[in-house]
């Protein structure tokens, strides 16, 4: 299992529905919920936003690597957790 990282920010509302989309994709895979997970404020956290590579929020990362970014969707908010989850 490895980490997974969402860079976001307060107020935007794409990140807003990619947070909704992670409680539904937790209600019904409930072994999601052990994927070690980090929101990261890239407005409160510049200098860990600066290391990663990605242009829009939220994007979600794996490690290093980028698995989705910008408007959300279920595939992508779904590839993450599982990818983050395999490992």
């Amino acid at each position: 299992m490895k980490e997974l990282k969402m860079f976001m920010f307060e107020g935007c509302p794409h990140c807003k529905r990619a947070e909704e989309m992670i409680s539904e994709l937790l209600a019904r895979h409930p072994e999601y919920k052990e994927v070690p997970f980090v929101m990261i404020d890239e407005k409160k956290e510049p200098e860990v936003a600066d290391k990663y590579d990605y242009y829009y929020v939220p994007t979600f990362f794996v490690g290093s690597e980028k698995i989705a970014e910008g408007v959300p969707t279920e595939e992508g908010v779904e590839k993450a957790f599982s990818t983050a989850y395999k490992g």
